[in-house]
């Protein structure tokens, strides 16, 4: 009986013990297999946060790249797009992301001719279009149109150069958000004219606003709105160029899902990364419980005003590979809770001691159990910050260094990769050295001296340096240093951080230059002039000196731009500013004021004074010949001065007198200077007063002709007159064209009247040809700006075909500096003109410079002599001789000549004698009106 009872007692001590053991195996199973899932959750979350911040930061930076572009196109107001190209290219070698830059311009209707005609003056076959049916097609007509005018780089996105976005409701929507909220705001994904597959794109937009100030209100900002500057990303390239910068590709676990809009779908998918084991998912499940369901998340953010969705998972993976650690302890367990069992069973007859014995070992085993499962928990709690810290700072953009806290040289321990990038050298080039190897010989010594002390002191520094780069390059930096302390709170390291401030000092340098110069001469700019004015007039009242200020206006430079285009007058506008600089002093000052206008401030001093040698100095700087696409141009200023302190004590005063007194000198001729005077100040109010009048006299029918007879010497008879505007004023009565016809010129309304004249004169003189003179005819001036309209000759035409007046009736009169200007443009003009059918003549010839050798290549069927030299012909033998000559000239080229102002019987005999075919002047009669010359037709009066 006892021996059942041992025997029992011994089976169930080892079956207790057994069941003992592997209860606590399992406890500590499932406690480390949970430990296990914590860490493999932890290790996902941890992943798919920096995936998330990668992205949310790398477009962010590509939103911040569009608001410099902004920021630099409000600045410069409206860059050239040179300008333009060299400022985005270094940004787009920065941001390689980054699918194209934009500048995007509202156009109403109106002025589409005209804009297309001057963009194409840089890119040749430029219109606006539209992207209809998914190809880009010339727009429609609409009432304005929002165009791509620049953008950069051109290969590559040229499909998108002149595209109207009105159209594009999507676009329109985004640039309706950023009005709302004053900040960049983004489209949806959508089709990119510029790709040739279906590839969506997105679109930032921020608007920029006239005057390069943004409003506080929307109501304000769009009323201010001119147009607004874009980013084009390429959602798919994008998304995958910042995962891959950030090197985030290379891991074959994550599987990613990028949506943008307001729903994660598969309409708004943008991107899609799948992991080596995505596509094995279902062949893993089959597996049952072998291997572990994927984890995902999705985490959502704005960016630019619209929703971007990313869905981040992870593929299976085999339970033993999560839980190698709790599996073996289960195996331990498992094994460690038999043996137990079994010697208990052999040892069970044992004394008590030895049970004992096994009962304390057992507890020993659990206890050892749990702190084993303690320090595993802890150990990887501790190895995964510690790689998550150093993870962040070898991913850092900006540079990290620990030092050596040991005096005097504290050399470096330790850098990431960011300072390689940021100072060119390496870490086994600077690992042992003093951070002071890069200082340069001009560095700010101060700077290093006070990160030296707080280093001597144990304290926590920032300031701004002054480095060099390992290839010689500046490098400004922010330098932030602080002290790391050990667990007794000794200071054993230093650890700085490196930030690149190079491109925002330069950005600062750039500003502040161009907020004091001009960026196309490089001379000081009209805020500029100002600031030196007023130095200027304070110095010389404190000395009691002179002062001029010379206002200088390049003469016809309107002509050079319409004729050789934009880039030509830019390089003469360049040429002069730099001769304009050299022709003066040292001390003197010059600045553009504008368009052609120069102004320059002359002050006088002790040693020297000033005189007109000056000035002419000055005109004959700008007279040097300037060779410009293969043509050779001759320009000329005209100069008008002020004096301080005879003709203003303040800047403003003296610029308005000394621009008076040059518009005074354009009035006498051009190429000259002029000094103000008080009665050339009531002339420019008169010449505003009538510039003001002149824009509404074609309107209210002010305008009238008179025609000059025009007699034929070997016949007697008029056959012909002259066409002259006059001016009935309401209030200053009938105005001479002398003083109006100069003003037209310059605003461009000499086009308007001039086709009016040419339309009314052709319209009297087929009147006169319908009433029974047949062989009557009208001649016309022709102004330089009606000379370079490209659509002259089409103009010319459609008047005679309308008024039904035969070609050869109509005689247009031209100057010969007129044409001496460009003479392969006039040639190719007259020609046109000629094929017509219509008589051309040179008006006021022998007063220009025209050129024997080009007269002969001119079309030309008369001359006419100016009244100059026919004034004089009876008592100057000079004139008497030039008009001889000019008869006998055009007698020899075969072309008719007429003189005018003929006004004593003299004058016709001397000119009858030499052979001149016709005559206008008042010996025969004045310019007369329509009435009163169709009155001397009917008279059929002579000249005998």
């Amino acid at each position: 009986m006892r021996r059942v009872i041992n025997k029992l007692g011994a089976t169930l001590s080892a079956s207790l013990t057994l069941m003992l053991g592997l209860c606590a195996t399992t406890l500590v199973f499932i406690a480390t297999s949970r430990l296990e899932d914590d860490a493999v959750n932890l290790d996902f979350e941890r992943r798919a946060a920096l995936r998330t911040f990668t992205v949310q930061r790398g477009l962010e930076e590509a939103v911040q790249v569009l608001s410099v572009i902004n920021h630099f196109y409000a600045t410069v107001g409206d860059p050239t797009r040179q300008q333009f190209r060299n400022f985005t290219k270094p940004l787009l070698e920065r941001y390689p992301y980054v699918r194209a830059f934009s500048v995007q311009r509202f156009v109403a209707d109106d002025d589409r001719p005209v804009f297309e005609a001057l963009r194409q003056g840089a890119v040749p076959d430029f219109e606006i279009t539209a992207l209809i049916d998914g190809k880009v097609e010339r727009a429609p007509q609409l009432p304005f149109y929002l165009v791509v005018d620049y953008v950069e780089p051109l290969d590559g996105n040229r499909a998108a150069l002149g595209l109207d976005l009105t159209g594009n409701p999507v676009i329109m929507q985004a640039l309706e958000m950023a009005l709302a909220s004053g900040r960049p705001a983004s489209t949806l994904p959508i089709r990119l004219a510029q790709s040739s597959s279906d590839q969506r794109g997105l679109l930032v937009l921020q608007p920029v606003y006239r005057g390069g100030v943004q409003p506080d209100n929307p109501a304000a900002r769009r009323a201010a709105m001119t147009g607004d500057t874009a980013v084009v990303l390429q959602a798919t390239e994008l998304v995958q160029k910042i995962l891959d910068g950030a090197g985030l590709l290379d891991d074959d676990q994550i599987s990613l899902r990028i949506f943008v809009g307001p729903k994660a779908d598969e309409s708004s998918l943008v991107y899609r990364h799948d992991s080596a084991m995505e596509q094995s998912h279902g062949q893993l499940t089959a597996l049952g419980n072998l291997f572990s369901e994927p984890s995902s998340t999705m985490t959502s953010f704005d960016i630019a005003g619209q929703t971007w969705h990313m869905g981040i998972s992870i593929a299976p993976h085999s339970v033993f590979a999560d839980h190698y650690g709790s599996l073996l302890i289960l195996l331990a367990g498992v094994i460690s809770s038999l043996l137990g069992a079994a010697y208990l069973r052999a040892l069970s007859m044992r004394s008590y001691r030895v049970q004992r014995l096994v009962e304390e070992k057992t507890a020993e085993l659990r206890h050892t159990n749990a702190l084993l499962s303690d320090d595993i928990k802890a150990r990887r709690l501790a190895e995964r910050a510690l790689q998550l810290r150093h993870q962040a700072i070898e991913a850092s953009a900006n540079a990290t260094i620990i030092l050596s806290a040991q005096a005097p040289d504290y050399p470096i321990e330790y850098v990431n990769p960011a300072f390689g990038r940021i100072t060119g050298y390496s870490p086994d080039e600077v690992v042992g050295q003093s951070i002071r190897f890069l200082e340069g010989r001009d560095s700010d010594p101060g700077g290093f001296e006070t990160v030296w002390i707080a280093m001597r002191e144990k304290r926590e520094h920032n300031v701004v340096l002054r480095n060099y780069h390992k290839d010689g390059s500046e490098l400004w930096n922010d330098f932030y240093i602080a002290p790391v302390k050990d667990d007794n709170g000794a200071v054993t390291h230093f650890v700085a951080a490196l930030y690149d401030i190079t491109s925002m000092k330069r950005y600062e340098a750039e500003l502040e230059f161009q907020a004091s110069r001009d960026t196309l001469t490089g001379l000081i700019n009209r805020h500029m002039l100002r600031h030196h004015l007023d130095q200027a007039i304070g110095n010389a009242e404190r000395q009691k000196q002179a002062l001029w200020l010379v206002f200088v206006d390049l003469d016809r430079f309107k002509f050079v731009n319409d004729t050789l285009g934009h880039k030509a007058g830019d390089t003469l506008l360049r040429t002069v500013a730099g001769r304009l600089r050299a022709a003066v002093r040292e001390a003197d000052t010059v600045a553009r004021l504008g368009g052609d206008e120069f102004i320059m401030i002359l002050p006088e001093q002790d040693e020297l004074t000033l005189d007109t040698r000056s000035l002419q100095r000055i005109m004959d700087a700008v007279a040097a010949p300037i060779t410009l696409g293969g043509h050779t141009l001759f320009m000329t200023c005209s100069i008008g001065v002020a004096c301080y302190p005879a003709d203003g004590t303040d800047g403003e005063t003296l610029i308005k007198h000394a621009d008076i007194a040059m518009y005074r000198g354009k009035q006498t001729g051009r190429n000259n200077f002029q000094f103000y005077t008080p009665a050339m100040n009531e002339q420019a109010l008169e010449r505003l007063r009538i510039e003001g009048d002149l824009r509404s006299a074609l309107d209210n029918n002010e305008f009238l002709l008179h025609y000059q007879p025009k007699v034929d010497l070997a016949s007697g008879r008029i056959v012909g007159s002259e066409a002259l505007i006059r001016w009935q004023h309401p209030q200053l009565g009938m105005v001479s064209p002398a003083r109006f016809i100069g003003l037209a010129e310059e605003t461009g309304l000499i086009l308007p009247i001039g086709a009016w004249v040419l339309r009314t004169a052709c319209v009297q003189c087929r009147r006169w040809q319908l009433d029974g003179h047949d062989d009557i005819s009208v001649s016309v001036n022709l102004s330089v700006g009606q000379f370079l309209q490209k659509d002259l000759v089409i103009s010319i035409a459609d008047v005679l075909e309308d008024t039904g007046l035969p070609p050869a009736s109509l005689e247009l009169e031209l100057t010969e500096s007129l044409m001496m200007t460009d003479v392969e443009h006039a040639i190719g003009i007259l020609t046109g003109l000629k094929e017509l059918g219509v008589r051309l003549s040179i008006d006021d010839f022998g007063t220009g410079y025209s050129s024997l050798a080009y007269l002969k290549r001119f079309p030309i069927d008369v001359l006419k002599i100016d009244r100059s030299f026919v004034r004089d012909i009876t008592i100057d033998a000079d004139d008497a001789a030039i008009t001889a000559s000019i008869i006998s000239l055009a007698r020899h080229l075969k072309l008719r000549v007429i003189a005018e102002g003929v006004e004593t019987d003299e004058q016709l005999d001397y000119l009858r004698h030499y052979g001149c075919d016709e005559i206008q002047g008042y010996l025969f009669s004045p310019p007369v009106p329509a009435e009163k010359f169709e009155q001397l037709l009917r008279q059929e009066r002579a000249v005998v």
